[in-house]
């Protein structure tokens, strides 16, 4: 949310700087995350000033150039060439002088140097409208009133408005504050707890008058629980046409662009006093009637940025006799609204259902002012208020008279909160004692009035507006952030306990695993758990069935939980492969969510996404290498290994999304399924280029892990001896195989298998293929003897001809 320091000065007449009242609105609770500087002109024509042209000449090398010389209030007068077809001695100009930056319509800057035009020399230049910000205008430069006082400032004479603006992170709770008057009201109580006692200015309404009654519109509100209450009034006789510079000005520091001075008065009250308000031409009201009510489901209408789109039978609408005319609280519709032919309006001020509004702005996608203040929570007892200042408003810029009475459809008041404040509880909760006479000061600072006072309690009356204060916790929040967190002493006394965990415990293996990896080269991603609905048609395995509905979903690609970590991942990869980053490998810890037809689960993953190279270019001309199946596979025994988990089987994956791969277990639990993911996946994400993908099952990983026992063992003082097989085999032989029969047949003194080489093709039979496989042999308590080796090599030979029909080569 952006508050502009001007403005709020119009409600608060403080002196503090905005970095003072930046620190203050923090404290109190409105964060204030950045501090812009806004200009109504671009660089404040800091550098730019009044001079007299005293000669005018034709440049000798160009036809279309001037060579001037031109006072600007120095000793000597300055050399200028330009360009422009009006320029001629005698004229009073803007000059920008060597140095200043200008700036395009763009916001480009560029700087002022003094250079050689076609042999001349040019000290400056001598502006048009548009080169300065000041208008639109290039037919030639500006020309200043004769009595404009040479060397005078630009930026004095065009009035240049300065401003700082506020970025406000708003927190969801605190909707009295969504305006310039509710910041203002927090920062007045904040500034009395520093001892500056400061008055809250209000805009008077009190010349306020119906001028006649000649154009009356009937309102009638269908649903009283949609829009408890619902306010408006025609004015006739309306001069549409562009807003003055001041009101220009305060909407364009807040980030908004002026369309006409009805709609940009209606914007301008909205961000003072956090009413939304909206005009209506009141010759599109048909019928001469208002009808606030839901419509059809199915129903179409076309919005103000030209979408069509198709209502929910929810979506409250307000409709003249024949046809919607705007979505409640959230979007004008594109054939009712304010053109520079209108001529009369009909003004709506309403206090619409927060949860309607949200449920509407979201199922349409829509985010507006309007539904962003209506959503949180506005406040009931102003509706009026604000109608009559948004009137008078109105009447000031387009004129036009007050042609009816106001409508106030307000059958139920929404009634302020009750509440008992225990100042026992206060301290309790603070931690330390506040001062009644500064809780009383304070609460009246807020509004809040006091209606009995004991010498243990206070019964208090909350305002509606605050609809976040409705308990005594609430109330010493409030109480809190005004007298100040900083405020608040500390103890010097610190207590801590110690609990007793494994250390299998969840994060303690994630941080084992994490830092193996960030070891390794790679990075760890957070990604949202909420996903699009529609990544499930990727995978035959993900069923719509199982997903996780959001009740209240930020939009449609956030409309579900995620049923795998694939698709998170592979959007992040997306996002970094777009940007010129290609070769990645990131690991992920997450949770996935499935809605069963008897329960709800949630299983806990770790993904790993590799792609690119494995090495960056590099002077030393090393070669760069792809990625590929084996070097995810490392990084995964790497994984197993590292937490103990050692005899697992592989086999064929049976995910599907991927095109090649393996599964690893033991027994039947499925510790990880790895391989190289399907073109089409990758593709979907904008990916062109291989990706592996790894699944591990972190719940499991973690139960397998505490079934490891540890044994300590001396580090063996004999030497290993290896001897080498050159085996050929069939093409459907797996190493595996050749593992599983090398252990049965040696199981005290093989210590490693190794698959060093594989070779398929030239002066090979057909159907064959060459293994080169490394046998470690080692007797902890004596050196081996060639004799004890070559009789163990003998037996491995054997049982490979015989059960592989393996042969050497």
């Amino acid at each position: 949310m952006k508050i502009s320091y001007n403005w709020i000065k119009q409600f608060i007449k403080t002196d503090w700087s905005p970095e003072q009242t930046s620190e203050l609105l923090t404290d109190l609770g409105l964060e204030v995350e950045g501090l812009e500087l806004y200009q109504s002109v671009k660089g404040g024509l800091e550098g730019v000033v009044v001079g007299e042209v005293l000669t005018c000449e034709q440049h000798s090398n160009a036809d279309k150039l001037k060579v001037t010389t031109v006072n600007i209030g120095l000793e000597q007068p300055v050399q200028i060439v330009c360009g422009a077809p009006n320029v001629a001695a005698g004229q009073k100009v803007p000059v920008a002088t060597i140095g200043t930056t200008l700036y395009t319509e763009e916001g480009e800057a560029w700087t002022i140097k003094k250079g050689k035009i076609r042999g001349e020399e040019s000290h400056g230049m001598i502006c048009a409208e548009d080169e300065l910000g000041l208008g639109k205008s290039h037919d030639g430069i500006m020309v200043l009133p004769e009595d404009t006082v040479v060397g005078t400032p630009c930026a004095d004479l065009f009035d240049v408005e300065n401003d700082q603006v506020f970025e406000i992170g708003l927190t969801p709770n605190r909707a009295d504050a969504m305006s310039h008057y509710g910041t203002a009201r927090d920062l007045r109580a904040g500034l009395l707890q520093k001892g500056i006692q400061l008055e809250l200015i209000t805009p008077s309404v009190s010349s306020y008058h119906v001028d006649n009654r000649t154009l009356k519109i009937d309102v009638d509100v269908k649903d009283y629980d949609l829009a408890p209450r619902y306010c408006g009034v025609t004015i006739s006789g309306l001069k549409v046409n562009d807003s003055p510079e001041w009101l220009q000005n305060r909407l364009k520091a807040i980030g908004l662009s002026p369309i006409n001075n009805v709609v940009d008065a209606t914007n301008y009250v909205l961000h003072e006093l956090g009413q939304p308000l909206h005009a209506f031409d009141a010759s599109k009201i048909t019928g001469h009637k208002i009808e606030v009510k839901t419509v059809t489901a199915g129903t179409k209408f076309t919005t103000l940025d030209g979408i069509e789109r198709e209502l929910h039978e929810d979506d409250l609408m307000i409709c003249n006799a024949e046809q919607p005319m705007c979505i409640a609280g959230v979007f004008g519709g594109i054939d009712s609204g304010v053109t520079n032919q209108t001529t009369a309006i009909f003004l709506e001020s309403a206090y619409f259902n927060p949860v309607s509004v949200r449920k509407t702005a979201k199922r349409h996608g829509l985010n507006t002012d309007a539904s962003f203040r209506f959503e949180r929570g506005i406040d009931p007892n102003i509706t009026e208020y604000a109608l009559k200042r948004a009137v008078l408003l109105i009447q000031e810029l387009a004129g036009g008279e007050i042609t009816s009475d106001i409508v106030d459809y307000y059958p139920k008041k929404i009634e302020d909160f009750q509440v008992t404040l225990s100042f026992d509880k206060i301290n309790r909760l603070v931690g330390q004692n506040i001062p009644k006479e500064d809780i009383k000061s304070i609460l009246t600072s807020l509004d809040i009035k006091i209606n009995s006072v004991t010498e243990t309690n206070l019964g208090l009356t909350i305002p509606a507006y605050r609809n976040d204060v409705t308990r005594e916790a609430d109330v010493i929040e409030e109480i809190l952030r005004v007298y100040g967190y900083n405020n608040i002493e500390t103890s010097t006394k610190l207590n801590a306990s110690i609990a007793n965990s494994s250390r299998f415990e969840d994060y303690k293996l994630q941080n084992i695993v994490g830092n193996l990896l960030a070891a390794q080269g790679w990075f760890e991603i957070m990604s949202n758990s909420l996903t699009n609905a529609k990544y499930n048609a990727l995978s035959e395995q993900l069923k719509e069935d199982y997903n996780v509905q959001m009740l209240n979903p930020l939009s449609q690609d956030l409309g579900v939980m995620r049923q795998s970590m694939l698709f998170s991942g592979l959007e992040a990869l997306s996002h970094n492969i777009n940007r010129r980053q290609s070769n990645l490998k990131f690991f992920e810890f997450g949770k996935t969510y499935h809605d069963y037809n008897t329960s709800r689960e949630e299983h806990k993953h770790l993904s790993l996404f590799v792609t690119g190279f494995k090495n960056e270019e590099s002077w030393t001309n090393a070669p760069q290498e792809k990625t590929n199946f084996f070097y995810l596979k490392g990084s995964i025994t790497s994984i197993l290994t590292r937490l103990g988990i050692s005899r697992f089987q592989e086999s064929e994956t049976k995910n599907d999304v991927f095109s090649e791969g393996l599964q690893l277990s033991i027994g039947r639990d499925t510790l990880v399924n790895f391989g190289v993911l399907k073109s089409k996946i990758a593709k979907h994400f904008d990916i062109n280029q291989e990706v592996f993908y790894a699944d591990f099952n972190w719940d499991t990983i973690i139960e397998v892990a505490k079934r490891n026992k540890i044994k300590f063992t001396p580090i063996p003082k004999y030497p290993e001896v290896r001897r080498d097989f050159a085996l050929l085999l069939n093409n459907d032989v797996t190493f595996e195989s050749i593992t599983k029969i090398a252990k049965k047949t040696e199981k005290q003194l093989l210590k490693d298998i190794n698959l060093f080489d594989v070779y398929q093709g030239k002066n090979l039979p057909n159907g064959k293929k060459s293994y080169a496989v490394s046998f470690t042999f080692l007797d902890e308590n004596k050196t081996l003897t060639d004799k004890v080796v070559d009789k163990v090599m003998n037996k491995l030979q054997n049982n490979f001809e015989r059960e592989l029909g393996a042969e050497l080569r």
